[in-house]
């Protein structure tokens, strides 16, 4: 009996959880993926032909990876080798390797190396399976949860064609549970289970799509519920939010799905959306993001995607980092959901950000202008004599306490780098600008009462 064979038989064991036992066996079995599996499918056809490429294949959580190898396997005839990469070394991956070159030499028998988690593996180990792959020694099928592009090494790859698969939906997990309720071989089916209305619908959202914690869940409920009088065991709402007590979401502080969750808050708040921003801010507190850390965003997002349209966002902004800050969690949470809501539906402008952006460039780029002389201060009188300060024109001597006067480098003379929008406070801050500067064509200097300093 090979690997394969033997995990077959532990499924089937009555002792194996009712996520292992209910495991398919065959494509036709199989839940879900449909644009993957689907009849007239690459990959369906693929695997019928018994010609399957190296794959990764990546997904959420209980959407069938594991379970999609072990079909490829069988239908194919394929020695199966798993491994894990929490656990596996390069010795491992070495070990199964020699085995296939000789499998392959004595028996013609394509060797298919599943790679569970393949994200975990450092370079030095996707390297020791790299030629392997390449030459056809293994087939390689690794599966992984975070994004393979940033986890799995180019030159694997490249090699590898990457299957994205689909979380389930409520429907197939449904179809799933169902299942499970009537197999009297692997499943539930002698327990005579009855599952009511609201409590399947509640099993089926907690178990965020995942189709393993679905039946685990199911089997803690059925196998703790007692037979009734008619031998039924019926499971209430009660007794599933019992078995599955919290849902656990799925989050990860430093992948993937971290970075499109504060992504999506952010454009939510600048599409001004504010539900949308509660949403995905609560996804984070909920998940256990670091509150400072979103504080820290949000106080980003006040200067770059309003800025000057309302200029308090900027200070409600640091008051939520510093309520976050002064109270903790979770009372903190309600001053980061003002907060959001707050920036959601303030005006928006990126001006500032623009106008900043152009003044970098300008810096990075341009040469190292000298202060007008006109801007210096003459704190010597050796630097009043070389001109320091002079011709400066002194803003309150004038109507509405504006000189007009070029503060520019003369390279850069008559250069616009901030343009308010047409939005709040910026608005009101474009008409004064405006004013300000059709003002100084004949400008009457005001009668100064004392001397200012410099």
């Amino acid at each position: 009996m090979d690997l394969f064979e033997y995990q077959f038989q532990q499924e089937k064991n009555q002792e194996a959880p009712l996520a292992a036992r209910m495991r398919p066996g065959a494509l036709h079995e199989f839940v879900g993926q449909e644009h993957l599996i689907g009849e007239g499918h690459v990959l369906r056809k693929a695997i019928e032909a018994g010609k399957v490429p190296s794959i990764i294949l990546w997904g959420p959580t209980g959407s069938g990876k594991t379970t999609m190898a072990y079909i490829i396997a069988n239908t194919t005839e394929s020695h199966f080798s798993p491994v894990s990469a929490v656990s596996a070394g390069v010795a491992d991956l070495r070990r199964i390797i020699e085995e296939a070159k000789e499998r392959r030499k004595l028996y013609q028998q394509t060797t298919i190396l599943f790679i569970d988690e393949i994200h975990r593996f450092n370079k030095a180990q996707q390297d020791a399976v790299l030629p392997f792959v390449e030459d056809g020694t293994i087939t390689l099928i690794g599966a992984t949860t975070e994004n393979p592009s940033f986890e799995v090494i180019s030159p694997l790859l490249s090699r590898c064609q990457v299957l994205a698969l689909n979380p389930l939906t409520e429907d197939e997990i449904q179809i799933i549970i169902m299942r499970a309720l009537k197999d009297e071989l692997k499943g539930l089916g002698k327990l005579n289970v009855e599952l009511d209305d609201d409590a399947m619908l509640r099993l089926i959202m907690m178990s965020n799509k995942d189709a393993r914690v679905a039946l685990n869940a199911l089997e803690i409920a059925a196998t703790t519920t007692p037979p009734d009088a008619e031998g039924k065991r019926r499971i209430s709402l009660t007794t599933i939010e019992d078995a599955i007590q919290h849902r656990a979401l799925p989050y990860d502080k430093g992948g993937e799905r971290h970075y499109d969750i504060i992504s999506a808050l952010h454009k939510s708040m600048r599409g001004s959306d504010p539900d949308a921003s509660l949403y995905w801010l609560a996804r984070m507190l909920e998940a256990g993001e670091s509150p400072l850390y979103i504080a820290r965003r949000l106080v980003r997002f006040a200067s770059e995607d309003i800025g000057m349209a309302d200029p308090q966002a900027l200070v409600l902004a640091m008051a939520a980092q510093q309520a976050v800050h002064f109270i903790g969690m979770p009372e903190g949470n309600l001053a980061l959901a003002e907060a959001v809501v707050y920036l959601a539906t303030a005006p928006k402008s990126n001006s500032l950000y623009q106008a900043y952006s152009q003044v970098q460039e300008e810096i990075e780029q341009g040469p190292d202008e000298q202060v007008p002389m006109h801007l210096r201060n003459p704190v010597t009188p050796l630097m009043k004599e070389m001109g320091y300060g002079k011709g400066y024109k002194h803003a309150h001597d004038y109507p509405e306490h504006f000189a007009g006067q070029q503060n520019l480098p003369d390279s850069l003379k008559g250069k616009h780098y901030y343009t308010p929008g047409d939005q709040g406070y910026e608005k009101q801050v474009a008409e004064r600008l405006k004013a300000w500067w059709q003002g100084i064509k004949q400008p009457k200097k005001a009668k100064r009462k004392k001397k200012a300093s410099s």
